[in-house]
């Protein structure tokens, strides 16, 4: 792992570089360099500014946490080829990472995009993951089932369809970006996160590449294939408010966790739940967690 060029965030999370899978990515990275690692996979159109709130909170409280900027976020780390954005190599990102800091087991917490990657890794690899918490991505058979059997759900995930199509990163990206800041803006993100989130995405070669998920998304490949319930304990927060994630798929969710297994419902809150309740998170996830410790030793 290569560590420079560390910037100070808050008093226990720094800014660095972590070398995985011949790529560098961008992390904010810190808490007890001794205590469990909580890793944390940002979604679309956001980066690892997200999770903020989460990792102050979770850094002092024990934990080691680490939330990068993903494939095609970070600098270091944006092949060229639509292929090389597909989902197993996401994990292999997620599993990379892991890896470069040194540790077999850890919690990992998904929201949006990241939600799926969470889900994909920690369905993948049982055995190295403690616990999952997820923010509005439903288990990948439950996604699937709901855009199959219902058709709110297949509206809500439109824009899937429209940000494959020729031409999408320069039409987002028009006029400074502002068919995406009015709709972060619609979806409750203060303008201050919006402009943080910006300040990395309003690049062409930045939101191409974060557009190269979708076009490389194949949900009948054989990676997918392999999805089966899962066995560990599992947070799902969603919002009612929540424009791309509708309540059937969001429920659907509970019947592919054999584990035990939360659902928390935020009444009326949409899809960006880390910016428009910054505070409803991160004490969920810390119980989360802490639930599970607490299990192991007294179970």
């Amino acid at each position: 792992m290569n560590l420079k060029g560390s910037v100070k965030q808050h008093q226990t999370v720094e800014t660095v570089t972590i070398e995985a899978n011949g790529m560098s990515f961008t992390a904010d990275l810190g808490g007890d360099p001794q205590g469990e690692l909580v890793v944390m996979l940002h979604g679309f159109p956001q980066t690892r500014y997200t999770w903020r709130s989460e990792l102050a909170l979770l850094a002092d409280n024990g934990y080691k946490v680490c939330a990068y900027d993903q494939r095609g976020y970070s600098p270091g780390a944006r092949p060229q080829r639509i292929e090389a954005y597909a989902v197993n190599h996401l994990v292999e990102d997620a599993l990379g990472v892991v890896d470069a800091l040194g540790h077999e087991r850890f919690h990992l917490v998904g929201h949006d995009w990241g939600g799926g990657v969470a889900w994909m890794t920690a369905l993948l690899n049982e055995e190295r993951v403690s616990s999952l918490a997820i923010i509005s991505r439903p288990h990948p058979a439950a996604f699937r089932r709901a855009l199959d059997e219902n058709a709110e759900q297949r509206r809500r995930s439109g824009h899937h369809q429209r940000n494959r199509e020729r031409g999408a990163t320069a039409r987002i990206l028009a006029n400074d970006a502002q068919r995406l800041r009015e709709g972060l803006a619609r979806s409750g993100v203060p303008k201050a996160d919006g402009d943080a989130y910006l300040e990395t995405l309003n690049d062409y070669a930045t939101f191409d590449a974060a557009l190269n998920w979708y076009r490389a998304l194949d949900l009948s490949e054989e990676f997918f294939a392999k999805v089966e319930n899962f066995h560990r304990p599992t947070l799902y927060v969603w919002g009612n408010q929540d424009v791309s994630v509708g309540r059937y798929a969001a429920e659907l969710t509970a019947q592919y966790v054999d584990a035990p297994y939360k659902f928390v419902e935020l009444e009326g809150v949409g899809h960006f739940v880390t910016d428009q309740v910054p505070g409803a998170f991160p004490p969920l996830l810390l119980e989360h967690i802490r639930r599970i410790n607490h299990n192991v030793v007294h179970g």
